[in-house]
């Protein structure tokens, strides 16, 4: 049975997590280490609130890469350019070894997008680059500064990662089904009609176009790659890594350099209803067709990641076919036998990362754990499993060669910024990347707090009290739901639904983690199944009712609710079954009626789980039971109904008829439609008109002051 210790750090102050690195002090029991640079701005004189315009602003850190020696950290990091409403993709990096040292631009060239770092073993940097005239291709360069060179030809990649022996290089990249190589031309965009004899149709935010994600392998040599590139799938037809948000987390050379895993979903004749991802091995040279490591699990078979000394394949696993949400646990083969086991059989959260220590005697992961995303360590020796962080979410993180781990950390007041943990357990702040831009800022104050909720289970939740609100002044109240709905309203940062944003604005925030929600234990997770108007509404009227009581700033008179996807369907369902204790409700990319969804929705097999484990035409009562559009008679509560109309997720055909119902029965409503956007709002000015538009909204409703024409 695996044994849980939980290393509670002690929370972070707010003095203490602004902290330069020139200067290194024990705070709080952590060794806290900023920015040098950062002594020279000077903060404003006056406080100022958080608005959706520095939200927008703000640097976004991605994926971290460690040199071999421990000397370099490098990332990629995406910088907003508002002219142009969008950004572009840089790499910075940052000297581990000198101290005092500041983070510096690295590789820059004007117009190019750079990402996707990682080190040889010899300490030079490959990276993805858009600089060879468009495509992008992969590029190297040396640390002390010289000019990158290209690696690959241009055969526009999307991603790549380097063999342990540097001698070849895997590439993926969107190519006609069965390509035998990168030169394999692609699928020409033409006018006139699509036509297709199976699904997928349209996934995520596009149609699909007869291509695949496939995989090839380059030849190495004195860092160029030669030739067009082995195609090492054979027959398989799927996209690997997945589609849409796949990366080379689902892919993983051996430790000799001469096979290759990676986790694929064959597409069968409806693709859509599968989740059976299985991890396959196939030798470098595409020598032989790839093998089925895990073909006995019909469930999903992912993240495969291979021990440094070369002794283990790890990856995680679900054990319930067709539901995407089931724990996924860390399971090993040894690869000397090809004897495998459960590594966290007995520990109830679910897995989402996968790194090795540089020792093989330990794996990292990250989870969902009581409102927090923490980063884990699991001994291989026994499966025991220690928390190593306290409150905040773990974004990206990249195990030390000298042991230790440097990980990305943000909260719902503070935007990520890289930290590291050292083999000691020593944790120091490494940059303050928004500092600047963040400067004055005056954060709300965030408590968590819990209460009793439906079938008597505790539930957790946040309020935020806005800054500045006068010492026994009420603000109005803004409750988000959040999506999923297995998910968490974690104390984590979003560029979505802020809640620092809204609580900047003036509104007091709540937020519940109702059944169904995770990082509580599988249980409470699968309790949302067949019932998803039931206890999750029941938590959230109990659990605003124990916010208004408790929270002496919250104006109960004066609430709104705003939440997307599954907080979306829940603003549906309260306009029908909970409709006079809100001012006005925001439905975002929601749900309106269970039964056309699940015949337009892009991923089938999630929406038949929760309601039944079955499609519609077999037990249409399970979904009608739970269908906002059976009640619409019961509909007042003023709406805002957001949708972007490349969202297949949750089509924007159900926002239009939320809204057409809403106008057909003489409910205030407005429809927020925007062209270019998927189920996420991404553009900076798509994201200022968002929060504009909802901030109008809840303020003619709580404060009458926003005009209906605004």
């Amino acid at each position: 049975m695996a044994r849980v210790s939980l290393f509670r750090w002690p929370t972070l102050s707010p003095q203490c997590s602004h902290r330069s690195r020139g200067f290194a002090r024990t705070c709080n029991g952590m060794k806290i280490v900023g920015l040098a640079l950062l002594l020279a701005i000077a903060a404003p004189a006056f406080a100022r609130p958080f608005t959706p315009q520095m939200l927008v602003s703000l640097a976004r850190i991605g994926t971290p890469a460690v040199s071999p020696d421990g000397h370099w950290l490098v990332w990629e990091q995406r910088e907003i350019d508002l002219a142009s409403d969008g950004g572009h993709q840089v790499l910075w990096r940052l000297d581990l070894q000198r101290h005092g040292a500041a983070p510096e631009r690295f590789a820059a060239r004007a117009g190019a997008e750079d990402g996707a770092p990682q080190f040889d073993s010899d300490g030079a940097l490959y990276f993805l680059s858009s600089r060879s005239n468009g495509p992008s291709t992969v590029w190297r360069a040396d640390m002390n500064g010289d000019a990158p060179t290209q690696v690959t030809d241009d055969y526009d990649l999307a991603g790549f990662q380097l063999s342990p022996r540097g001698n070849a290089l895997l590439v993926w990249a969107d190519r006609p089904v069965g390509a035998t190589s990168l030169a394999a031309s692609a699928v020409a965009q033409r006018s006139g009609p699509r036509i297709y004899d199976q699904l997928f149709v349209r996934h995520w935010n596009r149609w699909t176009d007869g291509q695949r994600s496939q995989l090839f392998v380059l030849p190495l040599l004195h860092g160029r790659a030669a030739g067009t590139g082995q195609a090492i799938e054979g027959k398989l037809v799927g996209d690997t890594p997945s589609k849409p948000f796949g990366g080379g987390e689902e892919l993983a050379w051996s430790m000799d350099g001469q096979t290759i895993y990676f986790a694929l979903r064959e597409a069968g004749r409806i693709e859509p209803l599968s989740l059976n991802f299985d991890i396959f091995s196939v030798p470098a040279d595409g020598s032989q067709t790839p093998r089925n490591l895990t073909a006995q699990n019909q469930a999903i078979d992912t993240l495969p990641a291979v021990s440094p000394d070369g002794h283990w394949l790890a990856w995680a696993a679900t054990t319930r076919a067709g539901y995407d949400n089931d724990r996924k646990q860390v399971l090993l083969r040894d690869l000397r036998d090809g004897s495998t086991r459960a590594l966290t059989a007995n520990w109830d959260r679910s897995i989402d990362q996968l790194h090795w220590s540089a020792d093989s005697k330990a794996i990292y992961v990250t989870a969902d754990d009581h409102l927090d995303h923490p980063l884990f360590r699991i001994a291989v020796a026994d499966g025991s499993v220690h928390r190593l962080t306290a409150q905040g979410h773990v974004g990206s993180l990249q195990p030390l060669p000298q042991g230790g781990v440097v990980y990305a950390l943000d909260t719902l007041v503070a935007p990520p910024d890289w930290w590291e943990q050292d083999a000691r357990g020593v944790t120091t702040r490494l940059t303050s990347v928004n500092a600047a831009k963040l400067a004055g800022v005056d954060w709300p104050t965030t408590t968590r707090f819990s209460f009793t909720g439906a079938a008597g289970d505790t539930i957790t939740g946040f309020a935020l009290r806005p800054a500045g609100l006068a010492p026994h002044g009420k603000a109005p109240v803004v409750m988000i739901v959040h999506g999923g709905p297995q998910n968490t309203q974690r104390d984590g940062w979003s560029y979505l639904q802020n809640a620092a944003a809204w609580a900047g604005h003036g509104f007091a925030v709540v937020s519940v983690d109702f059944h169904g929600s995770t990082g509580y234990g599988q249980a409470f997770t699968d309790s949302i199944h067949r019932d998803w108007g039931g206890k999750p509404l029941t938590d959230l009227q109990l659990g605003l009712a124990a916010a208004v009581a408790r929270f002496d700033f919250m104006d109960g008179s004066q609430v709104c609710a705003a939440g997307g996807s599954y907080g979306g369907y829940m603003m549906n369902w309260i306009e029908g079954h909970w409709p006079d204790r809100f001012k006005c409700l925001i439905e975002d990319d929601g749900v309106f009626d269970t039964r056309a969804m699940t015949f337009e929705t892009d991923e089938l097999r999630a929406d038949e789980w929760d309601f039944g484990d079955q499609p519609y035409f077999q037990a249409p009562q399970e979904f009608e039971k739970w269908n906002p559009a059976n009640s619409v008679d019961q509909w007042r509560t003023p709406m805002l109904v957001v949708t972007g109309e490349k969202d297949f997720r949750s089509p924007p055909t159900q926002a239009i008829a939320a809204f057409t119902a809403l106008q057909l029965r003489h409910v205030p409503s407005r429809l927020l439609d925007f062209p270019d956007e998927g189920h996420w709002i991404l553009k900076p000015s798509n994201s200022v008109a968002w929060y504009t538009q909802a901030f109008a909204w809840v303020d003619r409703y709580t404060r009458g002051a926003a005009s209906a024409s605004k």
